[in-house]
């Protein structure tokens, strides 16, 4: 990632998320950075494409978290 594009991811994600949010992202961050990096590409995409136009919430980002980290069931049969 170039230093250019990633000022420009700092500057939008300090814009669109509270300062709850942006606190708990940064936990995430410290401890699932892949995840982190997956929510922060998410919310970037969404805010240039105009589809948030309101800062982001504690809340929100949790629920945010939970749809991406949500896990599927498996059913695992034996024969």
């Amino acid at each position: 990632m170039a230093d250019d594009e990633a000022a420009m991811r700092k500057n939008i994600l300090s814009r669109m998320l509270s300062k709850d949010a942006h606190e708990r992202l940064s936990r995430v961050r410290a401890v699932k950075p892949e995840l982190a990096s997956q929510i922060e590409n998410y919310m970037v995409t969404l805010f240039q494409s105009g589809q948030i136009k309101t800062e982001i919430t504690d809340e929100q980002l949790k629920q945010i978290l939970d749809k991406v980290t949500q896990k599927k069931e498996f059913n695992i049969r034996r024969a």
